[in-house]
């Protein structure tokens, strides 16, 4: 018998809105996915707890500031609260690749952080991401299933994922389509 699902992380740019080679680096360039915000209210009235995990380094590279990438976050948060849903929490990286932290994506530390922070079963969580950083880190944090989408870098992250002998365990044309699978049981 499957374990019970209870959360979903979601990365953000490339999954819940558009993906910029120049970063959206505030509320004005940040636009919702056709049919993203209805996802993950549709996640979130079946019960699930949706965290977003996403690198942010356009902070540590002086493009935007705490405060923008904060409030995109509110946005999206207040959005989902109007249509009746619920985003559990939010987890960003600032730093640049050569920061060598322990939260940027690939490495697990903002997973690790969530499943301490609210007591969660890693092996019964998805992941649902646009690039090989998301599908490592779910991997790496012991994500129970995965999810890579095709809206944002899937041709990079195909290659890239395949040239590591990684696989998700499901592909999705976009956020639609993975919470239609997540809801129809992850056969």
């Amino acid at each position: 018998m499957a374990k019970p699902l209870h959360v979903v992380f979601l990365d953000r740019d490339g999954v819940i809105n558009r993906e910029s080679e120049y970063y959206v680096k505030n509320l004005a360039e940040f636009e919702f996915l056709p049919g993203s915000l209805e996802a993950l209210l549709a996640l979130s009235k079946a019960g699930l707890n949706l965290i977003l995990i996403t690198n942010q380094s356009a902070i540590n590279r002086g493009l935007a500031s705490q405060a923008d990438v904060e409030a995109i976050h509110r946005h999206i948060v207040d959005q989902v609260a109007a249509g009746g849903g619920r985003i559990h929490d939010i987890f960003f990286c600032p730093h640049a690749p050569e920061d060598n932290c322990t939260c940027r994506k690939p490495k697990p530390g903002m997973i690790l952080e969530a499943a301490r922070r609210h007591r969660l079963d890693l092996s019964a969580a998805v992941m649902i991401g646009d690039s090989a950083r998301d599908i490592r880190c779910a991997r790496a944090a012991g994500c129970g299933r995965t999810i890579l989408v095709q809206s944002g870098n899937f041709a990079a992250a195909s290659r890239l994922l395949a040239e590591a002998g990684i696989a998700a365990d499901h592909v999705a044309a976009d956020l639609p389509a993975a919470a239609r699978w997540i809801l129809d049981g992850m056969p």
